[in-house]
């Protein structure tokens, strides 16, 4: 393909979107850290599964995920439009209808689930497919706007491609699948909630009733400390369970133990009378970025482990 296609197919036209503005819809970010954990999964399961079965299934994942968040963005475009960080994105920006993106989500979420129940087995694509009913169902429509401990109860929905990684091998679920998804449950309260914190005006606005918003900055950052404490506790229970070797069990302590430092940096930072950071929330942005890191690493940790063992 020639330059001058690729600027054709990636240009707005006159009446409608740009290539990007699509493949934004699917939140590209989001869907690397989905991949990444089902790949995994489906790398550290017992059995065989054929390599090109494997790349279908995985991509099945990736298509799932981003159907998910373009179903999330038709959704929230409300509210996208008030909060500085999304007022860009495609569907409040006006570059997409809303019932465009809608039916393209719908589309991508059924074609997944169907391919990766043809590429591997059904069990792998009933998961799929929960775990996308419970993104855009139990948490986008139900919980954000309602209650505070919506992301702790919604970050389920992204705790589910290890076991539909693992599901893709086996068919079924263990010990260890489901050890990942209570990993990546607990992670994502912290995960989030830094990022709410520098981002707590935004919310403000939208009326979301992050934690930050309805409880106030203390009651986050104590939370975050609560949740990133339980978080290092499960993250050892593979190893300590004997699911892992040593490899895996010293990642986890070390991974954590840098982690629990952020969270009690968090606590820590100067803050005024209502609870509002001094420093423009920097342990908490700091926090937000390690929390990527710690995830891609434990995980990493994981699959070296059993590659070694």
């Amino acid at each position: 393909m020639s330059q001058t296609d690729v600027a054709t197919l990636t240009a707005a036209s006159a009446d409608g979107a740009s290539l990007r503005d699509w493949l934004m819809l699917l939140k590209p970010r989001v869907i690397m850290l989905v991949v990444y954990t089902g790949a995994i999964g489906l790398w550290i399961a017992p059995g065989h599964l054929h390599p090109l079965l494997g790349v279908i299934a995985l991509l099945c994942i990736a298509v799932g995920a981003g159907a998910a968040g373009a179903m999330n963005m038709w959704f929230d475009r409300d509210i996208d439009a008030v909060m500085r960080r999304t007022a860009n994105r495609s569907i409040p920006a006006g570059r997409i209808a809303p019932e465009e993106a809608l039916a393209f989500g719908v589309t991508l979420a059924v074609a997944s689930v169907l391919v990766l129940g043809l590429a591997t087995n059904v069990a792998a694509a009933a998961v799929l497919a929960i775990s996308i009913a419970f993104y855009v169902g139990i948490y986008t429509m139900w919980l954000k706007r309602r209650t505070p401990q919506n992301i702790v109860i919604g970050g389920a929905a992204g705790a589910f491609p290890p076991l539909i990684g693992w599901a893709a091998v086996t068919g079924g679920s263990a010990v260890l699948p489901i050890l990942m998804f209570a990993i990546i449950f607990l992670w994502t309260p912290p995960h989030f909630w830094s990022l709410s914190l520098y981002a707590h005006d935004d919310y403000r606005r939208a009326g979301v009733p992050m934690l930050p918003v309805v409880r106030g900055g203390r009651h986050t950052r104590w939370q975050i400390l609560i949740y990133t404490v339980i978080l290092v506790a499960v993250s050892l229970l593979p190893w300590l369970l004997g699911q892992t070797g040593a490899i895996y069990g010293g990642c986890a302590a070390g991974l954590g133990g840098w982690f629990l430092i952020d969270a009690v940096r968090v606590l820590r930072d100067a803050q005024d009378q209502t609870g509002r950071s001094l420093t423009r929330d920097a342990p908490a942005r700091a926090t937000f970025k390690y929390s990527l890191l710690y995830l891609f690493l434990l995980f990493g940790a994981l699959a070296i482990d059993r590659m070694v063992g």
